[in-house]
């Protein structure tokens, strides 16, 4: 089937997916806590806090993907696109390096005389950093996967846009079942000239929610029928990360499709009472400052880390204080966040308008 039409069930915007972006951004910020977590019950959880990235990468490709879908017979194409893009990502991503670069010594560990130059910086113009084998600043650490994304999207809208019409109409999933293939073994085989952040081996998530775009653009499926394949995906993907995928290259495929299984059941049981955790509350708070909280809350941990340490020194702060430091970076993290949003990034999206498809 050729059509590419969004379900008529499915509504333009899906408020269980801003919860899910909360989720995802929790776990991150939990990950980068872990070590203050030993001797909690949270402690292991914690541990797989990394993969809310996956999720992000799940949720950025369906989305993404549906918007370049729908766009794609419409005028400016390209230009709506990457302006709205450039809107989203740039000005949070270039405050951060200016904040970082304006204190290096504290915020990149060194001084700004001993930076690799001009290289470095190009590779952040470029959104290349990830590919680079020099490591990145744990306050600059989070970009990694917003180059991977950026890189994608660069690629991927020329791809969507003229894989259209009968004689290509199976470009897109060729393109991107080749991606979900091809991920777990480049990770399998590892040649020495990958970083661990390179592209081709992240590219399962954003691979299989594009697929998950594309696939409900194009068949005309019951609601639940959709649903009942979302539950059987997010099983299978759980149930293979804590067996036979878990420690192995299947690792982050087995994780793509136990969150795209997620995000199609949020997709197919949107509007439903058991959903309503993820359309209000906390968790979609979070999901609305999710992307200032993901690229500050290292460098908020960081401004923290003296006063952290003086704990340490003077302190035996066992548990109990472990605890109070990580409620405190979260309370600060949501605090710069939420000042990031409302001072700054709503503004700039504001500018949106002027790039609509009509």
């Amino acid at each position: 089937m050729e059509a590419t039409q969004r379900p008529n069930w499915l509504p333009a915007y899906i408020p269980e997916l801003q919860g899910l972006r909360g989720l995802a951004v929790l776990a991150v910020v939990v990950y980068h806590c872990h070590a203050r977590l030993e001797g909690t019950l949270i402690h292991y959880a914690s541990l797989w806090g990394w993969a809310g990235v996956n999720l992000f990468f799940v949720l950025s490709g369906f989305l993404i993907t549906s918007i370049l879908i729908e766009a794609r017979e419409k005028p400016h194409y390209f230009m709506n696109f990457y302006a709205r893009r450039a809107l989203r990502i740039w000005p949070v991503y270039l405050l951060l390096l200016v904040v970082c670069y304006s204190v290096p010594e504290w915020f990149l560990g060194d001084t700004l005389a001993h930076q690799d130059g001009w290289k470095t910086l190009a590779a952040y113009a470029l959104y290349v950093q990830n590919l680079r084998h020099a490591p990145l600043p744990g306050t600059l650490g989070p970009t990694w996967s917003l180059a991977i994304e950026e890189q994608y999207y660069l690629l991927w809208a020329p791809v969507v846009f003229f894989g259209r019409g009968r004689p290509l109409r199976w470009l897109l999933p060729l393109v991107l079942l080749t991606m979900l293939a091809a991920s777990p073994l480049v990770r399998h085989l590892h040649p020495h000239w990958l970083t661990s952040t390179h592209t081709l081996i992240h590219l399962d998530g954003i691979a299989l929610g594009s697929l998950l775009a594309l696939a409900l653009h194009r068949f005309a499926w019951e609601r639940r029928t959709w649903l009942s394949i979302g539950f059987a995906a997010a099983l299978a993907g759980f149930s293979l990360t804590a067996t036979v995928a878990g420690g192995t290259s299947l690792l982050d495929s087995a994780l793509a499709l136990a969150f795209g299984g997620v995000v199609l059941v949020c997709l197919a049981g949107c509007g439903a009472n058991w959903l309503a955790p993820l359309r209000r509350g906390p968790l979609a708070y979070y999901g609305k400052i999710s992307y200032g909280l993901y690229m500050t809350h290292i460098l908020v941990f960081v401004y923290f880390g003296n006063f952290d340490a003086r704990l340490d020194d003077k302190y035996r702060i066992g548990v109990a204080g472990n605890l109070a430091i990580v409620a405190l970076r979260l309370a600060a993290s949501t605090l710069v966040a939420t000042a990031l949003w409302y001072g700054f990034e709503s503004q700039i999206l504001k500018l949106k308008r002027y790039f609509k498809s009509m």
